[in-house]
């Protein structure tokens, strides 16, 4: 078992690898997926933006938490809120959770 990965994780690796896992997708459901995914993963313009230091650190460090680079992250974020697919989890608040975050919002 890696250190990323928890007992779940590992046991469904192991089935895959053994060959014991099956794809229950159609033909259709698989073309679809995989139009989706080219049309995602086509990245055919560059933009430049401004982010203060502290919210790069936390996006930084959040996407080393993911195992992704920041750029993937920052990327992910913006199409699942063009597409309407950003929510908040329920249960889960605004409020800073330590870190540079945590600095940026006490008072002095």
């Amino acid at each position: 078992m890696t250190p990323a990965m928890d007992e779940y994780d590992d046991d469904i690796l192991q089935a895959y690898e053994k060959g014991k896992l099956k794809s229950v997708a159609t033909k259709g459901e698989l073309a679809k997926l995989k139009a989706a995914a080219r049309a995602t993963a086509v990245k055919d313009k560059r933009v430049n933006i401004r982010l203060s230091s502290v919210d790069l650190t936390d996006i930084q460090a959040r996407a080393l938490e993911e195992g992704i680079p920041y750029q993937t992250l920052i990327a992910s974020v913006l199409h699942k809120y063009v597409t309407g697919r950003l929510t908040e989890r329920p249960g889960r608040s605004a409020k800073p959770r330590g870190g540079a975050q945590a600095k940026r919002n006490s008072t002095p």
